[in-house]
């Protein structure tokens, strides 16, 4: 059966070190409808159909290549299935969204307010309070951080073991964050909120990623730092963007110490390619006035 294939493709990927649930998701979506037709195979006409069913071309297009590389595996070894012609739903990835920059005290009250967050479990508030400072003050994404253990506070730092495509990394901490963590462990204890996860609710499990962004958001609104429902903002995610820029901001102007300090950046926050750390050179007008700077200085002479 075509699901029975996709799900070996699945296992491919995954014993390469993905993680690939959302390929996963929507590969099986399409297994499904292309088998109420009685397809075994990857048909054209049946990918066109089901692309044309999503509910925005950004989705058309992602369901079509997705299905479209998949394809192309399946084809290498049974050549009963049609490799669609590519680009039929667009060309090209969505841009990257633009960053925003969230200022010291823009942080410190989102902080303060998740400590007043109305809830009936006491840990809650807790735990946003000091998950939004530690995704601050290490520019680890919301997924890692959900993903630590409480024993993967070490003396070295912290264990991530949860970095993108199954990486880990030793994640090395400022005396004032372990401090912080520290003090939050002792909280949980002191309310009873065990369990194996660092960050937890009332039952010692992790709280879920869509709800902590969510959290993040209704405390930006509420303090007018971000626009009314259906226009954008500052996110959780930009946590990291702010990390990232002021880490870049506070590193000398000259090319030798650019170099360094952006391999030891893409290392810290675990991007798989350096190329993705380069893109945060872009990501606000300060850094593009800088980088303007120097290029004309190297330009003239003025910078060995």
């Amino acid at each position: 059966m075509l699901s029975d294939q996709i799900s070996r493709y699945v296992a491919l990927h995954r014993n390469l070190g993905r993680k690939f649930a959302d390929q996963e998701r929507m590969l099986q979506l399409f297994a499904k409808y292309a088998e109420a037709f009685g397809d075994q195979h990857v048909v054209a006409i049946r990918l066109y159909d089901w692309c044309s069913k999503a509910p925005t071309q950004n989705a058309a297009r992602n369901r079509f290549d997705m299905v479209r590389r998949f394809s192309l595996y399946a084809h290498s070894e049974d050549q009963g299935h049609q490799i669609p012609a590519s680009g039929m739903f667009g060309q090209g990835r969505r841009p990257r969204p633009t960053p925003h920059i969230i200022e010291p005290e823009q942080l410190r009250a989102i902080m303060q307010a998740a400590l007043n967050f109305p809830s009936k479990e006491l840990i809650t508030p807790y735990t946003y309070y000091y998950l939004f400072g530690l995704l601050a003050a290490s520019g680890l994404r919301i997924s890692e951080a959900l993903a630590i253990q409480r024993n993967d506070l070490v003396d070295d730092g912290l264990i991530i073991r949860n970095g993108k495509f199954g990486k880990q990394r030793l994640l090395p901490l400022q005396d004032s964050t372990r401090q912080a963590l520290i003090t939050y462990l002792a909280i949980k204890g002191r309310l009873g909120a065990e369990g194996e996860n660092l960050f937890v609710r009332a039952r010692g499990r992790a709280p879920d990623r869509s709800r902590v962004c969510s959290v993040f958001i209704r405390l930006a609104r509420m303090l007018g730092f971000r626009g009314p429902t259906g226009t954008r903002g500052i996110r959780l995610h930009d946590l990291r963007h702010t990390f990232a820029v002021r880490s870049l901001e506070s590193c000398p102007c000259n090319r030798e110490a650019i170099s360094h300090h952006m391999v030891g950046l893409s290392a810290y926050l675990g991007h798989a390619d350096i190329a993705n750390t380069y893109w945060y050179l872009e990501a606000t007008p300060i850094l593009l006035r800088e980088i303007a700077t120097v290029g004309e200085k190297l330009f003239i002479g003025g910078l060995v």
